[in-house]
């Protein structure tokens, strides 16, 4: 019997609706895993991956998440063969790798760099399919990573010929090489698990470290399409690549005390509790892109048109699962009606759909429970005395959610201070600035800001105000990560090191220095041994 059916719950396809250059075609059930440069066929559990599309049956209505396939539940074993792995090829920086001149490094991953491009029709596929994520923003996601991977390589040779000459102080010669720490472990996010996981992973594989890679929870099957380009791009063991429950293989890697380096993309919380695992944590280098509660402070002198649509923009892109999401909006109490009534009615030309459809802006969120514990956020804000002020705001189909916008917000309530990482916009209306600046002192993340004002005076104070507080301040536009040659970093809870393409090569190295008195003697001998190459460190070629 045909069920009735509303319209968010309608939006989800029949099998027949989807186009067939979209269709996901049969599941992917994984079991190979990469360890010591060969791929391994696991012959235990799997874990099932979900699309947070969902099919509905033509008869009944009923919604159903697309099975896509299964990836390797690992255990501690594998991870520690995956260690084993990359302890052997680093072989305490003498392994083949750490000591291969960079012009040969970067040949391996131009290599890669090759291969991957292969697979970008499937690559991008599984982004949409895998988390959800509409066809441009992963076509971009995948093609912002290849540029990455270029600039990178660009990046490191120019660090190469800087390093190239000698340099003499005070009666001593000296050379400045940047060399590799060690085994390094990454881990991506679930929202960017190509992008923002590939920003410490080739880095890190550049600059001479091995790696042991973990994907993201979700957008993990996207990975297998790529397990055959690194296993041919590079000598074995100097990229692994393991899967299954964080507890059971990262946990018993950071117990070690053999990983060097750690890249980390998710909670502070997560974070905290790895690294607290580490026996010797001083010796752990880490890079940590953690939680995000970004405000926007709009003053009573802002362009209200254009800053409504910059916040819808930067509140909800990819459904506002966005670390560098605008995550609250302080407004001028001056403003705030006016401005909540126009940012609902641009909240709600929003178009909800499937990932493939032209134009899909809001899309189905691929975490399981996402939907509940946004209705719980929001049941807490109208409780307290918040509205939602568009219309449907916040209902619920599935993994479907319709952006609600809610106001006003207050201290009292959770959405004040939690991260929603979901379509939920806050607004609180303020009358004083002090308000804002002590929310944004005291609070617990300190990643990015936007300020909306058009009264250079203000706003230029608001930048001293807030320049020792986060990351990157924002004028008149949302909060984001690019372009990637601008630093990416937070404060307090938010970050540990910096990202761009130049300081992420530096996240994953350490200077060297090679010192000689300026002796005729001591320049004899080091002239003999650049004249016999019998030092890769001392060379003093130009790395075209």
């Amino acid at each position: 019997m045909n069920q009735t059916i509303s319209p968010l719950a309608g939006l989800f396809p029949n099998r027949a609706d989807i186009p067939a250059e979209f269709a996901p075609g049969e599941p992917v059930f994984q079991r190979e895993y990469l360890i010591g440069g060969e791929l391994k066929c696991w012959q235990g559990e799997l874990a099932p991956v979900l699309s947070p599309v969902c099919l509905r049956d033509e008869n009944t209505n009923e919604l159903t998440p697309y099975v896509l396939g299964a990836t390797p539940l690992l255990d501690g074993t594998a991870a520690l063969s995956a260690l084993d792995a990359a302890l052997k090829a680093y072989d305490l920086g003498r392994g083949e790798w750490p000591t291969l001149p960079v012009l040969e490094r970067v040949l391996h991953v131009e290599k890669f760099l090759q291969a991957m491009l292969e697979t970008r029709s499937e690559v991008i596929k599984l982004l949409m399919w895998e988390i959800g994520k509409n066809e441009a923003d992963a076509t971009k996601e995948f093609d912002r990573t290849c540029d990455y991977i270029r600039d990178t390589i660009h990046a490191l040779k120019q660090q190469d010929r800087n390093a190239a000459h000698f340099i003499v102080e005070q009666g001593t010669i000296g050379k400045i090489r940047r060399v590799p720490v060690g085994v390094a472990l990454c881990m991506g996010p679930f929202n960017y698990p190509l992008n923002e996981t590939f920003t410490t992973l080739i880095p890190a594989l550049i600059m001479g470290n091995t790696v042991i890679f973990k994907p993201a929870k979700y957008g993990v099957l996207l990975i297998q399409p790529l397990l055959q380009a690194f296993a041919d791009s590079f000598p074995p063991g100097v990229i692994n690549i393991i899967y299954g429950r964080g507890r059971e293989t990262v946990g018993v890697l950071m117990e070690s005390g053999n990983i060097d380096l750690f890249a980390f993309i998710g909670t502070n919380k997560g974070a905290s509790d790895l690294k607290k695992l580490h026996p010797k944590p001083h010796r752990l280098r880490a890079v940590l892109g953690l939680d995000a509660k970004n405000p926007a402070i709009i003053l009573p002198c802002c362009d209200l048109n254009a800053t409504v649509k910059e916040a819808v923009s930067g509140a909800l892109s990819f459904n506002g699962q966005r670390c560098t999401a605008l995550k609250i909006l302080f407004v001028h109490q001056s403003i705030a009606d006016e401005f909540v009534q126009k940012l609902a009615q641009e909240v709600n030309t929003l178009k909800l759909a499937m990932p493939w459809q032209a134009g899909a802006q809001i899309t189905p969120l691929p975490e399981p429970g996402k939907t509940a514990a946004l209705t719980a956020l929001l049941q807490d804000a109208t409780a307290k005395g918040a509205q939602v002020m568009n219309q449907g705001g916040g209902e619920v189909a599935a993994s479907l959610f319709k952006p609600a916008v809610l106001y006003p917000v207050t201290n009292g309530m959770r959405l004040y201070q939690e991260e929603q990482f979901g379509p939920l916009v806050p607004v609180v209306p303020f009358s004083d600035i002090s308000e804002v600046i002590d929310y944004v002192i005291h609070s617990d993340f300190g990643q990015q800001l936007s300020i909306f004002g058009r009264e250079a005076q203000q706003v230029g104070e608001l930048v001293d105000i807030f320049a020792n507080q986060v990351g990157r301040i924002n004028i008149n536009s949302q909060c984001q990560r690019s372009p990637d040659s601008f630093p990416f970093t937070g404060r307090k809870d938010s970050a540990e090191g910096t990202l761009s393409v130049e300081d992420a090569l530096l996240q994953f190295s350490i200077p060297t220095l090679v010192a000689a008195k300026q002796t005729d003697a001591q320049i004899a001998l080091l002239k003999q041994m650049i004249l016999k190459r019998s030092s890769g460190f001392l060379a003093t070629d130009f790395l075209f």
